[in-house]
């Protein structure tokens, strides 16, 4: 979402895991996320967190393997603790897939396989080769079909749910306006969600939101993650950041209760979001 001063990402990785944030998400996918991380994770911070990644494109052996080598040199590190397949392809066999991702397990590479962006459908052919710990799902306030199947499905078998996107690509920062103008890096300036009516209608519902917010003495993120968290499925909810000062806010999210008449409030708002495509 658009460029990111290499100096201020490893400030930001530094912060979280000062702040006892131990998670850090990437992927094959992201751009030089990677080797930015593994600038980051020297000095002894490798050791003081949980690095996931995923292999994005090519889900054969082959490309798995070779996924997988690149991105253990560039996070410069024997081993990830999480290892993904980022999302269902169908061009290649679930079972090849599967089987690949558990001998990187077995070779050590990876403490733990899990799949990103797959149903109820797609996560039970998967099981069907191989147990995999988690599925990354994108969860928020204005994304909520996985609630239907894909996270219940995960609480029933104890797949940790990592819920990416909290924020749905900053339509619930409350930071924006009508008149705001996305730059042409920014993978938003070509999503429907934020062009015209579309971008109002949303922005109109998160106002509604901030008043529930206001009222428990938190910012629309901290609610926003706060809400997610209230499902006993999330293991984790990956947010990013583009300062360190957004890092330290993140974390008033945490420990956060919700009465029943908070949920039917925020139930009753959300009834008035647009259902628009993410991208």
């Amino acid at each position: 979402m658009g460029k990111m001063n290499e100096k201020t990402a490893i400030a930001i990785i530094h912060t979280a895991i000062d702040n006892g944030i131990t998670t850090i998400d990437t992927a094959q996918y992201y751009r030089t996320s990677e080797s930015i991380i593994g600038k980051a994770l020297k000095n002894g911070y490798r050791s003081r967190c949980f690095i996931a990644t995923k292999a994005s494109y090519d889900f054969s052996r082959k490309g798995i393997v070779s996924a997988m080598e690149n991105s253990l040199r560039a996070l410069g590190t024997e081993y990830v603790d999480l290892y993904q397949i980022h999302n269902w392809d169908p061009k290649y066999p679930i079972e090849e897939s599967m089987e690949t991702m558990t001998k990187l397990r077995e070779q050590g590479k990876t403490r733990y396989i899990g799949v990103s962006n797959f149903n109820k459908e797609q996560m039970q052919q998967a099981l069907r080769t191989a147990r995999f710990e988690s599925n990354q799902l994108r969860y928020n306030m204005f994304d909520r079909r996985m609630e239907r199947e894909a996270i219940p499905f995960c609480e029933q078998l104890g797949i940790g749910v990592l819920a990416h996107s909290p924020l749905a690509k900053g339509l619930l920062t409350g930071k924006y306006t009508i008149e705001y103008q996305f730059s042409q890096d920014d993978e938003r300036s070509g999503f429907p969600r934020f062009q015209g009516k579309n971008f109002t209608s949303y922005l109109e519902v998160v106002e509604k939101l901030k008043r529930i917010a206001r009222d428990k003495g938190l910012s629309m993120v901290q609610l926003s993650i706060a809400w997610i968290l209230r499902k006993s499925a999330v293991s984790c909810v990956l947010v990013g950041a583009k300062n360190p000062q957004q890092v330290v806010g993140h974390l008033g999210g945490l420990g956060v209760q919700f009465t029943e008449s908070e949920l039917r409030r925020i139930e009753y708002i959300l009834e008035d979001a647009p259902d628009v495509p993410h991208s």
